[in-house]
């Protein structure tokens, strides 16, 4: 008879105390990577089109520069969650952060559009292991409200780091269109301090007195497949505002760059703002699911109809705020489902599925202009969509309970 299989890992990290916020800043600014990658460059793109007018096919190329890595780290981050569960956590987030810096500043040096492109396409495969090890870490690290409260700020961290790297790349492209490139080296200085600083963490088993399971464990297929779906979608509606925002101000003759820009902000002001209310929040995120995709649809059935730019602004707020609230429910909603042993996949599934919204949110409202007329019309139909959804939530979260991994005592 074979000798039982040592219990399932669980919750959380053997750890004695993750000591100091330095942890929680590494990990909060390493999940800031992939942003960077996502908006640096969208201020230079148009003097890199002129720059390669003369490669065939440029304009559709170019602006793949910006978001070929998106697509990269959605197809790549159920693989890198596969490595980062079999080889660790913290080496890996240490190596890609190393890579990031070398393969987002080849550009630099590259004089082919394609040569280019495939740069790109390798910052994605790293901000993809980065990506899925820096919140496979936070669950690692922390759990209870703790672990809550630092995936909400990283949430947060992401929609304040946007607006600031736009910022700084229309800042930089002043001095050309390689010069955003630059920020990617700071890869270069945060790899060696997370060497230095952050834990390596261990699972913690279960008590001896809990029944041995034999064989190997499954990963959790169905628990997190309707979730992965979900959130697919949810990354759609968190998108929605910062994509499309500058359009719908230019469909009603908003031209000034510093109206947009004051816009946006004030969008990504709102998000921050959801998140933090999150932190206050208590309870099953599941049962508030319903009620924020209602606020999210709400929000963009107002932006739908505007037809002034007050009107425009309280519907972003309305639905950023929202998205705010939305993003951290569903992440740590995943979390939960997850233990030690499954982690690195599960979240490489989710950010799989996040960063795959983040791609076809454009495409699908470009779909919607086109059978609609105006991207207005679009993102009312998207409104209409997000409250079916809502609606289609509700009586599941009421009557369905799934069973979630035994939480390990609150760290500080």
């Amino acid at each position: 008879m074979p000798a039982p299989a040592a219990p399932p890992a669980r919750d959380h990290a053997g750890l004695p105390a993750v000591r100091g916020r330095l942890p929680a800043v590494l990990l909060m600014t390493g999940s800031c990577l992939p942003v960077l990658g996502a908006v640096l460059l969208a201020p230079v793109l148009p003097r890199m089109q002129d720059h390669f007018e003369g490669v065939t096919g440029s304009a559709a190329l170019v602006p793949l520069v910006l978001t070929v890595p998106a697509l990269s780290l959605a197809l790549l981050a159920p693989f890198a969650g596969v490595v980062v569960d079999r080889l660790g956590r913290k080496r890996l987030l240490v190596a890609a952060t190393v890579l990031y810096a070398l393969f987002g500043t080849l550009p630099l040096w590259l004089d082919s559009l394609h040569g280019i492109l495939l740069s790109r396409v390798l910052v994605g495969v790293a901000e993809a292991v980065i990506m899925t090890a820096c919140t496979t870490l936070i669950g690692d690290y922390y759990s209870g409200r703790v672990r809550d409260r630092y995936l909400a700020l990283q949430t947060m961290c992401a929609s304040a780091s946007a607006t600031v790297f736009f910022v700084l790349g229309g800042a930089l492209g002043t001095a050309g269109w390689r010069a955003p490139f630059w920020l990617y080296a700071v890869g270069l200085l945060l790899a060696p301090v997370m060497a230095r600083a952050l834990p390596t963490p261990t699972p913690t088993r279960l008590p001896a007195t809990t029944e041995p399971v034999a064989g190997p464990r499954p990963f959790p297929v169905r628990r997190m497949a309707g979730l992965c779906l979900l959130t697919v979608f949810g990354a759609v509606v968190f998108y929605t505002v910062p994509v499309e925002m500058s359009y719908l101000l230019d469909d009603l003759d908003v031209g000034s760059t510093g109206a947009i820009g004051a816009v946006t902000a004030l969008a990504s002001a709102a998000t921050v703002l959801g998140s933090v209310v999150f932190t206050r929040l208590t309870g099953d995120p599941r049962r508030r699911l319903p009620v924020l995709l209602l606020l999210c649809g709400a929000g963009f059935l107002v932006m739908g109809v505007a037809n002034d730019l007050p009107l425009l602004i309280a519907g972003a707020v309305l639905n950023c705020v929202g998205t705010g609230l939305l993003l951290p429910s569903l992440l740590t909603l995943a979390m939960s489902r997850l233990d030690y042993a499954d982690r690195g996949r599960g979240i490489g599934l989710w950010t799989a599925a996040f960063f795959l919204g983040e791609f076809v949110c454009p495409l699908v409202l470009l779909g919607g202009k086109d059978v609609l007329g105006s991207l207005a019309s679009a993102v009312g139909l998207l409104g209409l969509a997000t409250l079916v959804v809502s609606a289609v939530l509700l009586p599941l979260v009421r009557r369905t309970r799934v069973p979630l991994p035994r939480r390990a005592p609150e760290q500080p």
